[in-house]
């Protein structure tokens, strides 16, 4: 039997929906993208979601549902105005802090949430909370090693019993005064003729930024990559990995 061109379609287009709503009923059929963050697969917290998995474009609801830390807990230890904490996401926070002389952003909410739920984090990297983040953790069964690091890694904020209706801005500033930038560590304040005086070419730069160059060599790399929605921590991997690479 022939089927001309209408049946024929028609048939298509049953079979195809029919298989979404089949495969939704199911639970295998999902619109949105997971956010399930990855777990430790060693150690005694082999199996639990590693704080380190945690992505700028988790919500605070997404933090909640994989560590158990609730969005009013990270709106307050971090500052955050926001009608909507639950969907708030953590990208946001390098706009909420773009002024800071230090970075608070993606990095700084994995490390605030592992040490809140008591669970490894790598101390290698320089990461800065808020002092209301810090003020959170002080009841916290800490390790002398992590509250040593977070003494020297403490950016200055609202107190953690501040009302959130009277602050507006997170006021950021460091208690640690930031390192110059001729020690090539990137940071908020580090510009692209920072980067070229550490050695690094234009070309070197641009193929991490996937864009040319500012005209204007003064501009901070963070400032470029809120101006042109990019992830500042990802741009700051990628540069500082290649400024180590000149060592």
């Amino acid at each position: 039997m022939t089927l001309s061109s209408k049946p024929l379609a028609v048939i298509v287009i049953v079979i195809l929906f029919g298989g979404i709503l089949l495969s939704s009923s199911l639970g295998v059929w999902s619109t949105e993208t997971s956010k399930q963050a990855a777990a430790f697969t060693t150690g005694e917290f082999a199996g639990q979601a590693n704080p380190a998995d945690i992505r700028g474009s988790y919500s605070l609801a997404d933090i909640e549902k994989n560590f158990g830390v609730s969005p009013e807990i990270l709106v307050k230890a971090f500052g955050i105005q926001t009608e909507n904490p639950a969907a708030f996401t953590i990208k946001e926070l390098e706009t909420v802090y773009a002024d800071s002389p230090v970075e608070i952003g993606t990095s700084s909410v994995r490390l605030f949430v592992a040490f809140y739920r008591g669970l490894p984090f790598d101390l290698s990297s320089q990461i800065f909370l808020p002092k209301s983040a810090i003020d959170m953790l002080s009841d916290k069964p800490l390790s002398a090693e992590q509250k040593a690091y977070l003494e020297t890694h403490v950016a200055g904020g609202i107190s953690a019993d501040a009302s959130p209706s009277a602050v507006t801005t997170p006021l950021v500033q460091a208690t640690k005064t930031p390192e110059p930038s001729s020690d090539r560590l990137i940071k908020g304040l580090t510009t692209f003729r920072d980067l070229l005086s550490w050695g690094l070419t234009s070309d070197a730069i641009e193929k991490v930024l996937g864009l040319p160059l500012p005209a204007d060599l003064s501009v901070k790399v963070k400032d470029f990559a809120t101006a042109n929605n990019l992830s500042f921590e990802t741009l700051k991997l990628g540069l500082q990995s290649a400024v180590d690479a000149l060592k």
